[in-house]
């Protein structure tokens, strides 16, 4: 039976994504009266919580843009940093619903979830701008200029999150594809949440996807991968990765997954708010256990097992 805390929690999920990919719909440079639309939304939605909101604003294509982040300071190492982001941006002729409109409601809630959880770490919840083509892996990328920033400052990023797509799910088998070979290993059905790194990440990818297997009973997967293997590094953690921060993106899978990927179809209606609502609270609660790295605060489920040893990037 759902609690009234998940019904909740699935609403306002809802609640965002409508805001943003049913009432603004595309949103990017070339339609900045809805980038900018999004902008004030989630300003607003944070600052009504109490929250003080940064912004680090620029212009690209001489269009004022904007990353907007949170800060929840943290009760134990307030020095050291976990990033959790996702691009509220759109590729053009697609509302964004899934992509990424999913990843913004769930940071948006995930920063207050975390108010009254006293995470170790100082949190950073921030939506990148500018994500999307012609912005990806270039200069005027949101996520870049953000991590560029990070490093010119010192800071002392323990792990960045890249929330990409949170909202699909299917139990038919075959609903889930994969890159070459991949198939062999993983399930056919897309009714999981993803974890995904570089190789330089794993031990990093193994200390949130144990606190999340602790904290969750949501399915999850995991893998450790080249970054040239094709989806891995199409997110804003490609930046960090950059930068040379370790990074790991959440993901449903997008198009391996979701056929209204990058489409006029990527609406509200297609994703599952419930899921959506079970994968933000265990991401909340996984990054509030957080203890030093690899090891949680929480206390572990008797699964007897960590990261399965059937995967191979993860041994």
């Amino acid at each position: 039976m759902l609690t009234a805390h998940h019904r909740d929690l699935a609403a306002a999920l809802e609640r965002h994504v409508k805001a943003l990919a049913g009432d603004i719909g595309e949103r990017n440079v070339f339609r900045p009266p809805a980038l900018h639309a999004a902008a004030d939304y989630i300003v607003q939605e944070w600052a009504r919580r109490g929250s003080a909101v940064r912004r680090q604003d620029y212009q690209a294509r001489g269009v004022p843009c904007a990353n907007i982040e949170v800060t929840l300071a943290g009760c134990v190492q307030p020095d050291e940093i976990i990033v959790i982001g996702a691009h509220y941006d759109t590729v053009r002729n697609s509302p964004g619903a899934d992509d990424n409109a999913s990843g913004v409601a769930a940071v948006l809630e995930i920063a207050g979830l975390l108010q009254s959880l006293s995470p170790q770490y100082t949190v950073r919840c921030v939506a990148f701008v500018n994500e999307e083509a012609p912005f990806f892996a270039r200069g005027d990328m949101g996520s870049l200029r953000y991590a560029r920033a990070a490093r010119q400052h010192g800071d002392c990023i323990r792990v960045m999150l890249s929330l990409e797509m949170l909202g699909y799910y299917r139990d038919e088998p075959g609903t889930q594809r994969y890159p070459p070979l991949l198939r062999y290993f993983y399930p056919e059905r897309g009714n999981f949440i993803a974890f995904i790194s570089n190789l330089r990440s794993l031990r990093h990818l193994r200390w949130i996807v144990d606190a999340f297997r602790t904290s969750s009973g949501f399915p999850v997967e995991a893998a450790a991968l080249p970054w040239w293997v094709p989806g891995v590094s199409l997110s804003d953690h490609f930046s960090f990765w950059r930068q040379g921060y370790p990074a790991v993106m959440v993901t449903d899978t997008a198009y391996l997954r979701n056929p209204h990927y990058h489409t006029a179809h990527d609406v509200p209606a297609t994703l599952d708010y419930h899921r959506m609502a079970a994968v933000t609270s265990g991401l909340a609660a996984s990054i509030a256990s957080l203890g030093p790295l690899g090891t949680s605060r929480g206390k572990a489920r008797a699964t007897g097992k960590g990261l399965s040893a059937r995967r191979s990037a993860l041994r």
